[in-house]
């Protein structure tokens, strides 16, 4: 039976985090530039048109993310809910530690949480990511109760390979059924200046597949790593992420992600090249938000749609 591989769009909130403190992440390298968070956020109804484009595109939701403290409680809980109404199905949750009480409120719309675990050596995560220790996920996963449970974990930080070892050990620990792997993509004022290769990349992945069969690996992939859709494939991904989908729909890129996903003999389950043919009014106007609300929706994918198809 062919395999079939899907695209995962992850829809972001915000591009500031109160924590600020990963040594890799561009949300530390421009905290000090946001003087209110407030600003910080997407409107809406990008966020709506991101979940209406994924349902019609076939991209299945990688996660609903964001940095710390940007929203008050039930307006994340209501977003979720917005996204999870408009795509049809219950969605991942990416938004940091959440008690037992504020996870509960998010359970009608959540399929599975996710942990930012970004390095799985504790003392190089602890340099790392100095103030987001793993503890409180791992606090987390033990209340998650039937929720499905995601790591995400960055290759390029000075992980070794005897490392995989405490991965290995993390994912049997807490019955994971997801992984997501992203190659480090160097971002300027951070101390690193190159990400890892082809074959340091796709080593993680490969040993991941090989101790968990039955475990969905999912890996990020940018513009500049766009080649690697076939090796991540071959090495055992179910699927690919990061990729810029709507910048880049219909590119040069998007044509040569699509064809690597065809030369790994597999089925690419989602698209990257042709808008379908709906109707998008129909669709808006079915949505349960306000008026006004749908009007700033219809206005906001008119944009996206005009620049997808140039």
């Amino acid at each position: 039976m062919t395999k079939k591989v899907w695209f995962g769009r992850c829809i972001f909130l915000s591009w500031y985090c109160d924590i600020g403190t990963c040594q890799f992440c561009y949300r530390a390298t421009i905290k000090s530039r946001i003087s209110h968070a407030e600003h910080a956020k997407r409107s809406l109804s990008s966020i709506l048109v991101e979940a209406l484009l994924a349902k019609n595109l076939r991209w299945r939701i990688e996660f609903l993310t964001g940095g710390y403290k940007i929203y008050p409680m039930p307006e994340l809980v209501e977003i979720t809910r917005l996204v999870s109404s408009i795509y049809g199905k219950k969605i991942w949750l990416n938004l940091g530690v959440l008690s037992k009480e504020d996870l509960n409120q998010f359970r009608p719309y959540v399929k599975g949480i996710v942990a930012s675990i970004e390095c799985i050596n504790p003392k190089l995560h602890d340099k790392i990511c100095p103030d987001k220790q793993i503890q409180p996920y791992e606090e987390m996963f033990s209340y998650a109760g039937d929720l499905k449970k995601s790591i995400t974990i960055v290759i390029g930080l000075g992980e070794v390979r005897k490392d995989f070892s405490l991965l290995k050990q993390f994912i049997e620990k807490h019955k994971l059924n997801r992984i997501t792997f992203y190659a480090l993509k160097p971002v300027t004022g951070t101390p690193f200046s190159h990400g890892p290769t082809e074959e340091e990349y796709t080593w993680w992945i490969s040993e991941t597949r090989k101790a968990f069969p039955d475990l969905q690996i999912i890996a990020g992939i940018t513009p500049r790593t766009v080649n690697y859709v076939l090796p991540v494939l071959e090495a055992g991904a179910d699927a690919i992420t990061k990729f810029p989908a709507t910048k880049k729909f219909g590119s040069a890129d998007a044509i040569s992600f699509e064809k690597q996903v065809k030369e790994a003999g597999h089925e690419f389950v989602s698209t990257l090249t042709k808008l379908p043919d709906v109707n998008w009014d129909a669709q808006i106007s079915e949505l349960d938000i306000p008026e006004k609300m749908k009007r700033d929706v219809k206005e906001q994918l008119e944009m996206y749609l005009k620049r997808m198809k140039q």
